[in-house]
């Protein structure tokens, strides 16, 4: 198509081209580029589908609620006998568990079932009344009745007595069938009859009495089997009947007897009798009072995720288990550095500058289970009981620990039942030993001796988890000074030993196992966290091993599947066996804030459906095999995907399993996560540039290879390419409308839709949002939760702002990555895994994000300004909102995710604070010793590090990309009044001069000044101000009245040179070795005097929206939507007020 343009308004260093590669370039190139992203949406739909696929048929959350779980549970004890329950002989066949309604193995799995309830009780995470309605009752040896637990009898015996009462009939069988359209209640009916006999048989000493109950229980028996029970009893009656038998039971529950007289009366025998009958007592009362529905129990959000996960694990396509003693052994290895092992009461009871302490914070979001934890307590907790309650909470080294050993507990359990009717001592010797045998744990605490030379409290916690669990194992990197052994006499050198240790209980202390020398440090040499495994490999044992990370937990349940999953490596999948095994993670930080449930849901889609996807139909990779990790300097910074690179050049396959699952903890608070998520993008970088991406890539056919693409490389590259394309479109809109091409091309008639540019858009925008993520954490919470829980999810989240994070995050990958992938340099970021209830300081926030966020939003904001303003009179502003409303959405989500997302971020004295703090950081000058977060020198010396060890390259590049802020000044000056439409390049060097003036005047008085107060000349230094004031309006009053200057160019004039101001700064940045230092000094105080007003630029709306009463209380409501659904108040912590009811401690 050719389009004649008539009137160029820049000056046109072409004239007499046929044609304009410019136009060409800015219309296509965002089209081309979003081709790109083309192949990361269709993967995304298509993982989607296939992975909610699979995991439906694997069965994948068909139990997920506890109504579904009351109507499966009676087929659980044969599902459980089908997992759990080694066959007993060669010829024993497979059991149909799916259509099985006869309980099976029913001993065996009420010992496991209520050794979970259990479990969960020890943990807080049910009451004593959960416990009792939750528990199996002991295996009766009369196989004709079965008793289920309580909370499936729940509320049938008062309904039972109401229809008993109401029923007007006099014919049995009408009133069996109606009791008998509920199982359940059938069920309860025949246990509370015969619980009550019983009881009541015990009771009574007297032989005639008990013949008495027995002619009556008799009689009633004879009356049920003729159906002529109504004609022979009263049963409008047995509500009175239940008044008084509910006054007997709760006589034999009080403690009203002396317990040691109570026991004198009867004989040493009868005491476990005795116990025997309290719990009946117990069953009975609360099978007659309990009047909520079954689905309320237990009351624990957490408590009825475990107990539904775990009966749906059931029937999901498990491998079954072989007996202990022919299952694999394995071990757990979990690196250790830092981190907390368990809190001291100090840190319980510090408090914030909120008011606010870590106890009071856990109490306020866990309620139900502080409640639970002082009953467990009597009401009357210790110090050690409080440090452990909090401590099991958060991320510490104690919960990995004790979760872990779940393990050894499980084994323990299983040999139980496995020799249960065994006789000889050999086999209770086995019993004994085998768990030992099986399991091993070794915690790898890198510098557990230096801990211990210091007398850290960290090192006796370390000391009292090994004394607490003995099959617990500790390894550390000891460092030793040893004498020379040649002619330097006097003289030591450093030496260094992996040692391994295990806990004393005799002598209460440590004790040394083995000590193996090593050649050097070896976290000098490679990254910390991999050298920290590396090292300690050796002290495992077994023939699996399983890594797990300092922030994840296991729950008893899921470590008695271990059996089962160990039994996944000797049968093929596909065309071998497996070397790695996948598993499930729950992101149990989920509920703390609205921001931890953003990163579980991205959990979900991008780890859970997207492994599911990848090991099943594609096999790509997970993480190891042969070692744990590759821990090379920079380059295997994300260290645990380079072993899955590793473990798939080597041909290991590897499989994903739905059915076991383990704790994982996550960053919570909004600096946490993009610490990680700058990690992350860096890690992804430098896997870019690796080879081994490259060997993948040539080995991979081409499906698989693009999978693997979309999944590592491809995901971070389509991010930042996500932002290209709005710098691109900007950029070539800016080139459009300042040249006025874009006013020819539009008022054409040929051109009537530029459909291809509107779909193009709108994929950047489907992109930019999250959406991508949106699709498999629907498929997959819609698979586990049910898609209505999904649909409400995904409102909820859009009305939390989830988009603004998501767009975030994107600038966070997108900046890390094209810094990576331009200069190399990749580091290591301690995010922290603490409790963030803390408000983060504006100098915090803006140090964190002014180069990856902040300046890129305010370029992009000023593009779309100038886009406005210079092509409102011929554009009209429906098309403009439609092209550029996703951009605006970025370019706010950039400047003010920060602060909207941070706790108290719009209290009034706290943004006083903040800008008092935010000033004097921005004073304080640098140097030795000077940390970036006490000064802007610092800071900014250490935001161009990447710039020192960069290549010539990366420095050209630099420059190149810095030269697009001059563009700015090219294309306002022409439109300015008082160029007089001329086109000459005379207008652009004028603009230069203008530009010099502005820089340099300011310095030369700026030096001026400061020589003229070392000589005390204080009034000739006023009397210069006022001259050069004089003279700036004199030329401001020329250029209004004679040169046809107008309001509107001083404010274009700003537009136009602030960037090339700040290109300076970047050019400079980049040739700092060539730079004098006459040259840097100045550049210095021009960064910081743009650092200030983009800061000013910021902080005005933050202050006016701090000013507004409503505001703060509605971020709150934002921040701690899912804490608030749980009894969370945090409109009152944040606030530093305390409940009237509340501990204090």
């Amino acid at each position: 198509m050719k389009i004649d343009i008539n009137d160029y308004l820049l000056y046109n260093f072409v004239p007499n081209a046929k044609h304009n590669m410019g136009v060409i370039i800015a219309i296509w190139a965002p089209i081309v580029l979003i081709y790109f992203m083309d192949v990361q949406i269709w993967y995304a739909i298509f993982s989607t589908l296939l992975g909610g696929a699979l995991g439906a048929f694997r069965h994948l959350g068909e139990i997920r609620t506890v109504g579904m779980l009351q109507s499966r549970f009676e087929s659980m004890p044969s599902a459980f006998d089908r997992c759990f329950v080694p066959p007993s002989g060669p010829d024993a066949k497979a059991k149909n568990w799916r259509t099985s309604k006869e309980p099976k193995n029913m001993a065996k799995f009420s010992r496991m079932w209520n050794e979970f309830i259990r479990s969960m009780r020890m943990e807080d995470l049910i009451s004593n009344r959960d416990r009792n309605l939750l528990l199996l009752p002991s295996f009766s040896t009369d196989e004709s009745r079965v008793q289920w637990p309580l909370f499936l009898l729940a509320s049938k015996i008062p309904a039972a007595l109401n229809m008993a009462k109401e029923f007007k009939g006099k014919d049995d069988a009408e009133l069996r069938k109606i009791i008998g359209r509920d199982k359940y209640t059938c069920a309860a009916i025949r246990d509370f009859y015969y619980t009550l006999k019983h009881i009541v048989c015990f009771l009574l000493e007297d032989e005639d009495d008990r013949k008495i109950v027995e002619n009556v229980y008799g009689a009633v028996t004879e009356s049920l089997e003729k159906k002529v029970f109504l004609k022979n009893f009263n049963v409008s009656g047995m509500p009175f009947l239940a008044v008084k038998l509910e006054k007997l039971l709760k006589i034999l529950m009080a403690e009203q007897w002396d317990d040691k007289a109570f026991k004198n009366q009867i004989t040493i025998a009868l005491q476990d009798i005795m116990e025997i009958i309290v719990l009946d007592v117990n069953r009975l009362h609360l099978l007659l009072t309990v009047k909520e529905s079954a689905t309320d129990v237990p009351l624990n959000s957490e408590a009825r995720r475990r107990i539904t996960f775990f009966a749906n694990s059931l029937f999901m396509n498990m491998r079954s288990a072989p007996k202990v003693s022919n299952m694999r052994s394995f071990s757990v290895l979990t690196p250790h550095y830092k981190e907390e092992v368990l809190y001291s009461i100090e840190e319980l009871k510090k408090e914030n500058e909120d008011g606010i302490s870590i106890l009071f914070y856990l109490k306020t979001i866990y309620p139900d289970e502080w409640t639970n934890f002082l009953e467990r307590m009597n009401n009357k907790p210790q110090e050690d009981g409080l440090r452990e309650w909090v401590s099991y909470r958060g991320q510490t080294l104690s919960r990995s620990v004790r979760g872990m050993m779940y393990y050894k507990k499980a084994l323990e359990l299983q040999c139980s039942m496995e020799f249960a009717d065994s006789v000889s001592n050999e086999d209770h010797i086995r019993e004994k030993v085998l768990p030992d045998l099986k399991f091993t744990y070794v915690v790898s605490c890198q510098i557990y001796g230096i801990l211990k030379r210091l007398k850290d409290p960290r090192q006796k916690d370390i000391l009292n988890l090994l004394l607490m669990y003995p099959s617990l194992r500790v390894a550390y990197i000891d460092e030793v000074e040893e004498p020379v052994m040649e002619k330097n006499e006097g003289k030591t050198k450093k030496v260094y030993y992996s040692v391994l240790l295990k806990g004393d209980t005799n002598t209460y202390q440590e004790r040394e196992i083995y000590r193996i020398k090593l050649p050097g440090l070896p976290t000098k040499i490679g990254e910390g966290k991999p050298e920290n495994q590396n090292h300690a490999i050796i002290f495992t044992r077994g023939e699996a091993l399983q890594t797990i990370d300092m922030n994840q937990d296991n729950y008893f349940e899921e470590a008695f599947k271990m059996r089962n999953v160990l039994e996944e490596f000797p049968h093929s999948h596909g065309s071998q066996k497996p070397t790695i095994l996948g598993l499930r993670e729950h992101v149990f930080t989920g509920s703390v804030s609205s921001l931890a449930w953003f990163m579980s849901n991205q959990e979900t889609s991008f780890v859970t459906i997207g492994q599911r996807f990848l090991a099943s139909p594609l096999r790509v990779f997970h993480i190891t095999r042969g070692g744990i990790s590759k821990a090379s300097k920079t380059i295997n910074l994300s260290e645990d995907i380079f072993a899955g690179f590793n473990s798939t050049l080597r041909l290991g396959s590897v499989t994903h399993h739905d059915y076991m699952q383990v704790g994982k903890g996550r960053d919570v608070g909004m600096n946490q996560i993009s610490l990680f998520e700058a990690k992350v993008a860096n890690g992804n970088g430098e896997q870019t540039l690796s080879r081994d991406v490259h060997r993948l890539g040539c080995q991979f056919d081409f499906f698989r290879m693009l999978s693997f693409y979309c999944t590592t490389v491809g995901f971070y590259f389509n991010s930042m390419v996500v932002v290209l394309v709005v710098y691109v479109f900007l950029y070539g809109r800016l080139y459009m409308v300042m040249t006025g091409l874009e006013r020819d091309i539009l008022e054409d008639p040929q051109i009537k839709h530029n459909n291809a540019l509107e779909a193009a858009l709108l994929t950047q925008s489907f992109i930019q949002m999250g959406m991508l993520l949106v699709l498999p954490m629907l498929m997959e919470i819609g698979l586990e939760k049910g898609f209505r829980a999904a649909l409400g999810d995904f409102i909820i989240m859009q009305l939390q702002l989830a988009s603004m994070f998501f767009t975030f995050q994107l600038g966070t990958k997108a900046h890390y990555f094209g810094r990576t992938i331009l200069h190399g340099g990749s580091k290591y970021r301690a995010t922290g895994r603490g409790f963030v209830v803390q408000h983060a300081k504006f100098a915090d926030n803006y140090r964190l994000y002014s180069r990856s966020h902040f300046v890129k939003a305010l370029e992009l904001g000023l593009l779309l300004l100038i886009y406005e303003v210079y092509g409102k009179s011929y554009r009209n502003s429906s098309l403009y909102l439609f092209i550029t409303f996703s951009m605006w959405f970025l370019v706010v989500s950039w400047l003010f995710a920060p602060f909207i997302f941070n706790p108290s971020g719009f209290e009034w004295q706290k943004t006083v604070n903040d800008w008092t703090a935010w000033r004097r950081w921005m004073g304080v000058r640098g140097g030795v010793g000077i940390q970036p977060e006490n000064s802007w020198e610092s800071w900014w010396e250490e935001e161009q590090e990447h710039l020192r060890y960069t290549s010539i390259r990366g420095r050209v590049l630099e420059i190149l990309l810095a030269l697009r802020f001059f563009i700015y000044q090219f294309g306002i000056v022409y439109h300015l009044d008082i160029a007089h439409h001329r086109r000459s390049l005379l207008v652009y060097g004028l603009s230069w001069c203008a530009v010099l003036v502005i820089l340099i005047v300011p310095k030369m008085v700026s030096i001026r000044r400061l020589q003229m107060f070392h000589m005390d000349l204080q009034l000739p230094l006023r009397m210069l101000k006022g001259l050069l004031f004089l003279i700036f309006l004199a030329i401001m009053t020329i250029l209004f009245k004679f040169c046809g200057l107008t309001l509107s160019d001083l404010f274009a004039s700003i537009l136009a040179f602030m960037p090339t101001g700040w290109g300076f700064i970047l050019v400079g940045q980049a040739c700092r070795p060539c730079l004098h230092k006459l040259l840097w000094g100045p550049m210095k105080e021009l960064a910081r005097a743009y650092d200030f007003m983009m800061g000013l630029v910021l902080f005005t709306p933050i202050a006016f929206l701090s000013w507004l009463p409503a505001v703060s209380e509605f971020q709150t409501r934002i921040l701690f939507n899912q804490a608030f659904s749980r009894g969370l108040h945090i409109s009152m912590i944040l606030a530093g007020k305390r409940d009237g009811g509340a501990s204090p401690m």
